[in-house]
């Protein structure tokens, strides 16, 4: 069994090579929600929505995120009725959120809502929130006024400076069901390369999912987001900067050293291979741009591998 704790875009591409590497009813995938928010009444998730359709192979491929062929006629529609329109939702999309939203209002769980949508969808792995409380990631810009993340990272475009993140209701948040269970009974549980601070961050720091972590963190091998001192998509390379974080492979391995083993790089950073075991990590060398699911894929076979050996003498292959 894997266990892969996910966010955004390249949680997804991973997880799209991880179904073909091992049976995908043997991978659960522990998905950030403190991204997630209400907007126009609708319950939105965006973060399982990009992990459900990247793996029903519904995603648009240009953007990475939303529905393939989409519509935006209720958008458009928005528009003209002078409505906020700055996160935008496409029509078929829109079917996801309603049956959130109404199945939420009903009174049924995150957990028990996902996987509704996720067998529509026809997808064998388990998606599973990180929490079915409220957990919200606030941006604090370096202006002083502090935002919501979709604000900061869409409304805003990620192009502003930032002096700090927090995750309100984090310490009164619960483990959503299933979640210490799943890290607790897999053969080897995967950090993605998602943003290490606000992607990864909230998951781990829902109380007793880091601990969870910990305590299994010779099977646990994390995915390095930064290559070559850059992120390949989205802000994770300048708030590691702006935070105080080194935007490296380095600066990850020091983020995740106490919850994985091993850290996974790609072949631009193999020089920082000495720099990344001096912080207590053994260091695998391998390709992890994603241009492909088949290297995705060779990449998730490689991230197992480390993790079937990292807890013997000789360490992960490189």
């Amino acid at each position: 069994m894997i266990t892969v704790l996910a966010g955004g875009v390249g949680a997804a591409r991973l997880l799209r090579g991880m179904v073909r590497a091992v049976p995908a009813d043997e991978v659960t995938a522990i998905v950030n929600t403190a991204d997630d928010l209400i907007l126009h009444g609708l319950s939105i998730s965006p973060d399982l929505d990009t992990v459900t359709y990247t793996l029903a192979e519904a995603v648009n491929p240009e953007t990475g995120w939303g529905l393939a062929d989409e519509t935006w006629q209720a958008m458009d529609a928005l528009e003209r009725l002078g409505g906020s329109t700055w996160f935008r939702l496409g029509d078929r999309d829109l079917g996801t959120h309603l049956h959130r939203t109404g199945r939420l209002a009903d009174g049924a769980g995150l957990t028990e809502v996902t996987a509704e949508i996720t067998r529509a969808f026809g997808i064998e792995a388990r998606l599973l929130p990180m929490t079915e409380d409220r957990v919200a990631t606030m941006v604090t810009l370096e202006s002083g006024s502090e935002v919501g993340f979709q604000d900061y990272f869409v409304g805003l475009r990620h192009d502003v400076a930032i002096s700090s993140v927090r995750f309100a209701g984090i310490n009164e948040a619960r483990p959503g069901s299933g979640v210490l269970e799943a890290i607790g009974s897999a053969d080897t549980v995967v950090i993605a390369p998602s943003n290490p601070l606000v992607s990864i961050g909230p998951v781990v720091a829902v109380p007793g999912i880091g601990d969870a972590l910990a305590d299994r963190r010779d099977d646990v091998v994390a995915v390095s987001p930064i290559v070559a001192g850059s992120a390949l998509k989205g802000p994770a390379e300048r708030m590691l900067r702006e935070l105080g974080h080194e935007p490296t492979v380095v600066g990850v391995a020091r983020l995740y050293r106490d919850l994985a083993s091993t850290l996974v790089v790609d072949t631009a950073d193999a020089a920082l291979t000495e720099a990344v075991e001096a912080e207590g990590m053994a260091c695998m060398v391998t390709p992890t741009i994603m241009t492909t699911v088949d290297v995705a894929t060779d990449l998730c076979r490689s991230i197992l591998s480390a993790g079937l050996s990292a807890g013997s003498p000789e360490g992960p292959s490189r």
